[in-house]
């Protein structure tokens, strides 16, 4: 009796895994995968990485901005690269187009995984305008600097606040009547802005040396000529935030592109922007023998400089 009973359960089991699927050709077709994400999408004159954010299961949205200066609408804005999940398929592909002209600047795209489940991406492309473009007043030129500011050895100063260590015929507030004329040539691949910009001496045709005139005389050029004199060129990184300035000679400074607000620089110092700034982080130098003195402060360990400007147009 034992013996048949043991035949049975052996023809049940066997019965049982024959209705089962096979694992193997789950994995073969697909079956086991659900991935249906987009990981990357570029459009053509885009600006800046995409944000892809995954709703829900099935839904998500992907937030992009395209320089609306560079396309003569947005009903034809070509995907230039598009980077899915293993296996999954998209209902729009690189080299093909989404129309974004409707109130919402905003178009659809479904991504498909291998096991068959969708996911849909509201695409939503902001209006991008470069903010540079256009013309600047120079207003001032501000150095924070100084061996231990935690001893109170930094401050924050205006470079015209010391007129008698600057040369009279070439010295900062030459500047001050100098503009700056940005123009935006076009994106890289990498969604980053670049362009020319032209820095004209103004009313009195000067710019500044920036020769300390005191003991020992010393040309500190290499702290605050960072825009270049004349025409250089620019690039925007919207990654990082920063602008390289490039001279004619292949020299480049990296700074930024500040806003109105205050600065906290720490140890009770601060720096006001009124409108807009270029500003630079500097690599001086301590010198605890000259801490206090002016030399320290815009000669030896100057560590931020700003040119404050403001937008004409």
């Amino acid at each position: 009796m034992k013996k048949i009973l043991y035949v049975l359960f052996a023809v049940i089991a066997l019965t049982q895994s024959g209705c089962q699927s096979d694992p193997l050709e789950d994995i073969e077709q697909g079956n086991w995968n659900n991935e249906r994400n987009v990981l990357e999408i570029k459009f053509e004159n885009q600006v800046g990485s995409a944000q892809v954010v995954r709703v829900d299961n099935q839904t998500g949205t992907i937030n992009l901005a395209i320089n609306v200066g560079a396309v003569p609408d947005l009903s034809h804005i070509v995907i230039k690269e598009l980077v899915l999940s293993y296996g999954g398929k998209s209902s729009v592909n690189e080299g093909e187009a989404l129309n974004f002209e409707n109130a919402q600047h905003s178009a659809t795209l479904t991504v498909t995984s291998p096991s068959g489940k969708s996911r849909n991406y509201t695409v939503i492309a902001s209006s991008f305008r470069e903010s540079l473009v256009g013309t600047f007043d120079v207003d001032n030129l501000v150095v924070y600097g100084g061996t231990g500011p935690e001893y109170g050895g930094g401050a924050v100063l205006a470079m015209t606040d010391k007129p008698w260590i600057w040369s009279a015929a070439e010295g900062p507030d030459k500047e001050l009547d100098n503009q700056l004329v940005f123009k935006m040539d076009g994106i890289t691949e990498d969604g980053n802005t670049y362009g020319t910009v032209t820095n004209t001496a103004g009313a009195d045709g000067k710019y500044a040396d920036f020769v300390y005139v005191g003991t020992p005389l010393t040309d500190v050029k290499k702290f605050y000529r960072q825009i270049p004199s004349g025409e250089g060129k620019w690039l925007r990184n919207y990654a990082t935030g920063t602008i390289t300035f490039t001279f004619a000679d292949g020299t480049a400074k990296v700074g930024t592109f500040e806003n109105a607000g205050t600065e906290n620089l720490g140890n009770s110092s601060t720096k006001t922007i009124a409108n807009n700034a270029f500003a630079f982080n500097l690599n001086g130098t301590d010198d605890w023998d000259k801490i206090y003195s002016d030399y320290d402060k815009f000669v030896k360990k100057p560590r931020r400089f700003w040119i404050d400007v403001t937008k004409l147009d």
